[in-house]
């Protein structure tokens, strides 16, 4: 169970986000972002060492606003090999230095994200501790889910990540409602859109040979 501590964070996750997204291929802005959180969810670590987290960020620095969802895991020391993959570090209040990775490259996300695809894991509240976030709605009834490493590619609408046997793992990088057409499954969650409305969000979908 992850424990969420009410405590400061320098920088913020939204500061480091705010370097960190116009460096990405989808990053639709063309300056430096102006960024809220709008919503998200957490998965818990088996093993209690890893922070996970969807998080929606909206970037209202542009003629209209636009929404990121972003996976990050939080991690006590530096993910071996995934120096890339680093958005930046900051000092928890409790907790010490914090290393904030793309989630997409961290085998602690990518597993337990397919264990909630599988109905084997369940989705938590983002700021409450240990409270499931009934919000979140996963599909998939195909059989078990590959394991092993993963090729990570980044494009303009998000990250594929290619798993053993041809299975591809999608995380999406901007708000859709609905699956892609042809998906074999989905997680999907809610956020509050710039309107004021509680809107559905793809976070991730998954594609099969």
């Amino acid at each position: 169970m992850a424990i969420i501590h009410n405590t400061t964070l320098k920088p913020t996750k939204l500061e480091l986000l705010t370097t960190w997204l116009p460096t990405r291929p989808w990053y639709a802005g063309s300056g430096t972002p102006e960024l809220a959180k709008a919503g998200g969810f957490r998965l818990d670590d088996p093993e209690g060492e890893v922070g996970i987290e969807f998080m929606v960020a909206v970037d209202s620095s542009g003629p209209e606003p636009v929404a990121y969802p972003t996976p990050l895991t939080y991690r006590a020391a530096p993910l071996p090999g995934a120096e890339h993959a680093l958005v930046g570090t900051m000092e928890h209040g409790v907790l010490g230095t914090r290393w904030a990775y793309d989630g997409s490259h961290d085998p602690v996300l990518r597993a337990e994200l397919l264990a909630l695809f599988e109905g084997r894991a369940r989705a938590m509240a983002q700021s409450i501790s240990d409270t499931p976030d009934h919000e979140v709605t996963h599909a998939y009834t195909g059989p078990g889910l590959p394991t092993g490493p993963a090729e990570v590619t980044d494009d303009r609408d998000g990250t594929a990540l290619s798993l053993p046997g041809g299975t591809v793992l999608r995380l999406h990088r901007h708000v859709r409602a609905t699956a892609p057409e042809g998906a074999a499954g989905h997680v999907s969650g809610a956020w509050d859109a710039p309107d004021g409305t509680r809107a559905r969000v793809v976070f991730a979908s998954l594609h099969t040979p």
